[in-house]
Formats: C-alpha cells, sequence, structure tokens
C-alpha cells in the first residue's frame, strides 16, 4: 500500500509524558523533541528540534490539570508544526477537558466541550484521537475526522483475571448505563445503578437510591471518570447501607482532584483501578491503586491510521 504521508513523527506535550514514552517504546520509535520555555508573563515559547515538512505527524498532549497551560500549549505546538509544512497532524488527547460542558443546560452558558474542538481544529488539527469521552456526542463537534477508543478492553480484562467472587457491577452514573452493561455483560454479572442529582453548579453530585440489588455482593462501580471522588464515596456509602461487602472501584480517568486522594484513602475500597490517561504522581499512589496503560491501544491505532490500516477491525477484535 502507498503511503499517503511521509514517514511518521511523534511528539509530546508537557500534560503526559510517561504515556507518550511509552507509546514511542510499543511503536519502537524515537520521539521527536520541541524545546519549550515558560517566560516569566507566563507566555510559552515552543521550537520544534527537527524537521516535519511532509510527515505524519502525531502530537499526544492530554488535558488534565494543569488545564489551561495544557491547553494553549497544545494550540502553540499544532500552530507550530502546521507553519512547519507537516504533511498531516494528528491530536492524540488522552483525556479531553471540558468533556460535562456538552450542552446548553442552563440559561446563558457556553457548550465549552465545542468550543474547544474548534480552537483545535482551527490551530491545526487535520485529525483526533481521544479516549472515553464524557458524552459520546462530542465526536460530532469535530469537523475533521477522528477516533474515540474506549478502555473497556483493558479494565475488562483486568476484572476478568481477578475472578471477583459473587459481583456485581454498579453504574456510578446513570449516563455510564451503557458502558457499564457492557462489563456486567463482560463479566457474566448483574448490574445495577446508583441514581444521583447534582445541584446547580455543584461539583459533586447526591447519590439518592440503588436501582438493583447488592446485598451480601462484592461491589464493583465504573465510572468514566473520579474527580473530587465526592460522587464515588456517596455511592460507596449508599451500597454499604444496602447490604454490600467488598467494593472495587473502575474508571478510565482518575484526575482525583483535591481532596480526592483523601477521600479514597479513608474509603472502605479494596482496590481502586484506573488508566494512565491521565497522570498520577507516585506522592499521590495510595497502596490500594492499580493503574493499567493504554499505551498498547494508542500505539497500534497510531500504527494504523499512519499504514492506512482499519482501526475499527483492531477495536472491534479487542472488544
Amino acid at each position: 500500500m502507498a503511503k499517503m504521508f511521509g514517514e511518521m513523527a511523534v511528539f509530546s506535550g508537557r500534560s503526559n509524558r510517561p504515556l507518550a514514552e511509552a507509546i514511542c517504546k510499543d511503536l519502537k520509535l524515537t520521539m521527536s523533541e520541541a524545546d519549550m520555555i515558560d517566560f516569566p508573563n507566563e507566555n510559552i515559547f515552543l521550537q520544534l528540534k527537527c524537521s516535519v515538512r511532509g510527515q505524519d505527524v502525531f502530537l499526544i498532549q492530554g488535558l488534565s490539570v494543569p488545564v489551561n497551560r495544557n491547553l494553549v500549549e497544545m494550540f502553540v505546538f499544532l500552530d507550530a508544526l502546521k507553519r512547519a509544512s507537516a504533511g498531516r497532524i494528528t491530536i492524540v488527547i488522552p483525556f479531553y477537558a471540558y468533556g460535562r460542558s456538552d450542552k446548553k443546560d442552563q440559561p446563558r452558558v457556553p457548550i465549552t466541550a465545542r468550543l474547544l474542538a474548534d480552537l483545535i481544529v482551527t490551530a491545526g488539527a487535520d485529525r483526533y484521537m481521544t479516549v472515553d469521552l464524557h458524552a459520546g456526542q462530542i465526536q460530532g463537534f469535530f469537523s475533521i475526522p477522528g477516533d474515540e477508543f474506549t478502555a473497556f478492553p483493558i479494565l475488562s480484562d483486568y476484572l476478568v483475571e481477578q475472578k471477583i467472587p459473587n459481583a456485581v457491577v454498579v453504574a456510578a452514573d446513570l449516563g455510564f448505563a451503557k458502558k457499564a452493561r457492557n462489563f456486567a455483560r463482560r463479566l457474566d454479572v448483574p448490574l445495577a445503578f446508583v441514581e444521583k442529582r447534582r445541584i446547580g453548579n455543584d461539583p459533586n453530585a447526591q447519590a439518592l437510591t440503588i436501582i438493583g440489588d447488592v446485598e451480601n455482593k462484592n461491589v464493583i462501580l465504573v465510572d468514566d471518570e473520579v474527580d473530587t471522588a465526592g460522587t464515588l464515596v456517596e455511592a460507596i456509602q449508599l451500597v454499604k447501607r444496602n447490604g454490600a461487602r467488598q467494593i472495587f472501584s473502575v474508571c478510565t480517568h482518575a484526575t482525583l482532584s483535591h481532596p480526592a486522594v483523601e477521600r479514597l484513602r479513608a474509603a472502605p475500597i479494596e482496590e481502586f483501578v484506573c488508566t494512565d490517561t491521565v497522570p498520577i504522581p507516585p506522592e499521590r499512589h495510595l497502596p490500594n491503586f492499580k493503574i493499567l496503560s493504554v499505551a498498547p491501544l494508542l500505539a497500534e491505532t497510531i500504527a494504523r491510521t499512519h499504514a492506512g490500516r482499519s482501526v475499527g477491525e483492531y477495536l472491534h477484535d479487542t472488544q
């Protein structure tokens, strides 16, 4: 098959360098470098250290904390690649910020997830890749082609290996019900749901009731993201009041804003399972943390995208 673009080049911003290095290791590729300097006035200077003219470039930049710095760094990086005449630029966003701002659910508010998609395109991206968007319709906000991947195979395979007895999968959010159903089907266990309500712009939601049976069962609480862990702790308390025994928490994105780590340390969780879409500094790790890597998934899809091979076939085979 003839190549549509030049040689592959992979760059990384500073948001999740360890994940980018793991992806390059799987690709057996040396990461391309750029000089990045933060000036005293918080302006970001960037200069590519190699030519990218005509090349197939992949830029890896997650949008976790510090979100605004990582956003501007991504835009500056995309602009530099575009002006350096890259043949094609694919932005790889392991964690997509502002995913909860996907609709106009209050008067006089923005749809920031759409705004972010527009800015990414304007800055120079030709394609995008991301993992487990909070809302699937965000894919439609982009005017460029792209792929959303799920960490479900990685997380579910790990849970299958654990052979948790008498288990029940519990969706921590009704919005995650469909993906929770996939977990329950993969593990061949029952499914239950936590009904919760968010009041105004409070970042935490109140867990109201449990739909399903968790009495004397080992609960696997699943969600796409754990931020402050307030909702997770409420869900834990709710299933405990309903007779649950051991509790396992599973998510793709562990953003763990303050005071999440303190809450998780105090919570009766057997194991907290997440992926490395968001970097967790070693000093914030707890003994019951299990961090699984999405690097093999992203490396394979990057390789297939570069070679013009089907990504869908690979994703179908892994699910």
